[in-house]
């Protein structure tokens, strides 16, 4: 396996509009007792786009409904994204669900961490640049977003907006330590031999 690089994700862009989106409305709590992450795209906002009008979006169609964003990879989002409580269900299903990167305003420390957790970089940028990022995803969704961690970028329709990582998350995707399973894996023989020593895993 190893462990595993993230320098850009790029695709199509999905508009999220709304401050506060918290995880209880992403993944209701009903889908928690899942014993694995596996299908749990299926349910993401599954109360609101059953027809909740109150949270419904342009012409009543919710966005992950919207076949015009249908795979798209970079999640476009605006401030406090992810807060309530902590369930790491939230980032799984949009990572399951093709997201691979998520730009907004601002986040939730906990959905943060939990998205590093699985290599799903969120990425802040200005109110006005994710306000017209929106704009530019809703009038082409057909139009390519990428978001660049090296460059501190993000580019749609040829224009480049400044985003902002945490110095040592950046640092974390470009150089592989974000993934520690690849890195425990990428030292097995180390771990081995540290196993060997011990009386309580070799055996007395």
């Amino acid at each position: 396996m190893g462990a595993r690089t993230i320098v850009f994700a790029e695709g199509r862009g999905l508009p999220m509009r709304g401050d506060d989106i918290d995880t209880d409305r992403i993944m209701p709590a009903r889908f928690l007792r899942a014993v694995t992450f596996e299908g749990l795209e299926r349910h993401l906002f599954e109360d609101e786009r059953a027809g909740s009008a109150a949270a419904a979006q342009a012409h009543g169609v919710h966005p992950f409904d919207n076949p015009h964003y249908r795979g798209a990879s970079v999640l476009v989002v605006n401030r406090n994204f992810g807060c309530g409580s902590s369930r790491e269900h939230a980032p799984q299903a949009l990572y399951r669900l093709g997201i691979r990167a998520v730009v907004g305003e601002s986040f939730s420390e906990i959905f943060f961490g939990n998205a590093v957790l699985i290599g799903m970089p969120c990425v802040t940028a200005s109110p006005d640049d994710v306000h017209e990022i929106m704009e530019r995803v809703e009038e082409r969704p057909e139009t390519v977003v990428r978001v660049d961690l090296p460059s501190d970028s993000c580019e749609i329709d040829g224009v480049t907006y400044d985003i902002r990582l945490p110095g040592n998350v950046r640092d974390a995707f470009i150089t592989g330590a974000w993934d520690t399973t690849g890195l425990l894996l990428d030292g097995y023989a180390d771990v081995d031999a540290v196993a060997a020593r011990l009386p309580y895993v070799g055996g007395f």
